[in-house]
């Protein structure tokens, strides 16, 4: 069985239909911690209302990023973690942390890569910057993660067009539903080794 660890900073609906589907998955793989940035994030409570251990770390808690880093891994490490899932995790993942789990961390964006990514490009932001190019389509992507924002070798997407009357918010909307499709297919596509990790 994958065990899996989710970094999350927000709403946690990504956390909570992989853990939901996970369930389902004849034993493929199992949410087994989840890390958050944010104490307040509704992440955590998904994760205490699953019974599933859960840890807020900040840079601000330590006295070095080395020291945070060396924190997340020590928590991983203790949970057996076979791959960690970024599901709206707002911050960039320090480099020791990759190193230590390269080919092993997994992110969803929602846009079609390489368009629409980079730094500063998430959440509402990524969905304004579509609408704003008059594009036709967009979607979700999940992706590796490596050390440049969104740059990380691509496992799926899927696409979905741009109606003329979206909004924001609609378009959020529809591309969530998109990453609630793609994230756990990864996750399982990766369990059943139809996507090894290197």
């Amino acid at each position: 069985m994958l065990r899996v660890v989710v970094f999350a900073s927000g709403k946690g609906s990504n956390l909570q239909n992989l853990i939901d589907v996970s369930k389902n998955s004849e034993n493929l793989f199992k949410v087994v911690g989840v890390i958050s940035n944010n104490k307040n994030s509704n992440a955590l409570t998904i994760s205490e209302n699953e019974k599933i251990v859960g840890f807020n770390f900040t840079v601000m808690q330590f006295l070095s990023e080395e020291d945070f880093s060396n924190a997340i891994l020590n928590e991983l490490k203790k949970l057996n973690c076979d791959l960690i899932v970024l599901a709206g995790y707002m911050k960039k993942v320090p480099t020791k942390i990759i190193s230590n789990y390269q080919n092993r961390i997994i992110n969803i964006h929602p846009a079609l890569l390489p368009n629409f990514g980079g730094e500063g490009m998430f959440g509402e932001f990524v969905h304004k910057a579509v609408l704003e190019s008059k594009n036709k389509v967009t979607g979700a992507t999940v992706h590796f993660v490596n050390e440049d924002y969104d740059k990380g070798e691509i496992i799926l997407q899927e696409k979905i067009p741009v109606l003329d009357n979206d909004t924001t918010e609609s378009l959020a909307k529809r591309v969530l539903e998109v990453e609630h499709r793609i994230l756990p297919k990864a996750v399982i596509m990766i369990a059943n080794d139809k996507i090894r990790l290197k």
